[in-house]
């Protein structure tokens, strides 16, 4: 994956998901973010952003986490379709 094709988490749309290529952070915020599930090679899927647009939620490792657009600006990966609907 090239440096060109990586897109922000912050600027997926909801519905979108997304495969995280690296976290562009340090320290304890991105030990965090480790934890939550946020590791490279991960999908992640954009459920739904605040009326407001901060925080948005996010489905990973099968758990809804909310992030604000100050964490989620640092996650870059590639954009890898849309959630099927049931």
């Amino acid at each position: 994956m090239t440096e060109a094709k990586l897109a922000r988490l912050c600027d997926a749309k909801p519905g979108e998901r997304f495969r995280i290529a690296e976290l562009h952070i340090d320290g304890t915020m991105k030990r965090r973010l480790l934890d939550l599930g946020f590791v490279p090679g991960c999908e992640v899927t954009v459920l739904q952003k605040s009326p407001l647009g901060d925080p948005t939620a996010y489905r990973v490792s099968h758990t809804t986490v909310a992030l604000r657009i100050e964490e989620s600006s640092n996650i870059y990966g590639e954009r890898i379709g849309h959630e099927q609907s049931l």
